[in-house]
């Protein structure tokens, strides 16, 4: 896929707050300092069209932009620790939860995991409410730059082995470095083959 065009379209602290789900939609998420941000710059090839920051949590509203006039991508608040009030990290808990369990037009929601780290247990507890809802999601692993192509298969396959714990079918994985630029056209191309099961409302 070619990105032709970007247009930001509104940043949002509710899910009725959200555009309309008239197009197919990829949310983005993951632990705060996952390296969310840089991922998705990377994605759509501009600088700061996400922001990114050295202090986790960053992201506290669902910013969505409108891709190639045809498809949304949204930015959620990342999970787990971040530098703010308790209070503040329940808001942005609340939101991602009612996001993800009632936007009818989510196609795959890409959880990045930090590929530095063999298995941490909120990126579990995510992943594992994910499959009691049923919501369809992908595993986006990111900053494998920082280690040892050695160390990244040994992560991976300590990762998937602690989800066939519980699952008998694993979700798609990507691999990917926004610094290094690798894995992203293969992102995009699995975007774009999804695209076309979007059924529009009515």
């Amino acid at each position: 896929m070619i990105i032709r065009n970007i247009t930001f379209v509104t940043s949002s602290a509710a899910l009725n707050h959200c555009p309309p789900a008239k197009y197919p939609e990829y949310a983005f998420t993951g632990r705060s300092n996952v390296g969310k941000s840089s991922l998705i710059n990377y994605l759509v090839n501009r600088k700061r069209l996400a922001y990114t920051s050295t202090t986790p949590g960053k992201t506290q509203l669902i910013n969505h932009f409108l891709i190639n006039g045809n498809w949304y991508l949204a930015d959620l608040p990342g999970y787990g620790y971040a530098k703010t009030s308790k209070k503040k990290r329940q808001a942005w808990s609340g939101l991602i939860r009612e996001y993800i369990l009632n936007r009818e037009n989510l196609m795959s929601l890409f959880v990045l995991i930090d590929s530095r780290h063999p298995v941490l247990s909120n990126d579990m507890q995510f992943i594992s409410f994910l499959g009691s809802k049923g919501i369809p999601f992908v595993v986006v692993f990111t900053k494998t730059d920082k280690i040892s192509a050695g160390v990244l298969e040994k992560n991976l396959s300590l990762f998937r082995g602690e989800m066939l714990k519980e699952w008998e079918e694993l979700p798609r994985f990507f691999t990917t470095s926004a610094t290094n630029r690798v894995g992203g056209g293969e992102i995009l191309d699995y975007i774009e083959e999804t695209n076309p099961l979007f059924k529009k409302n009515g």
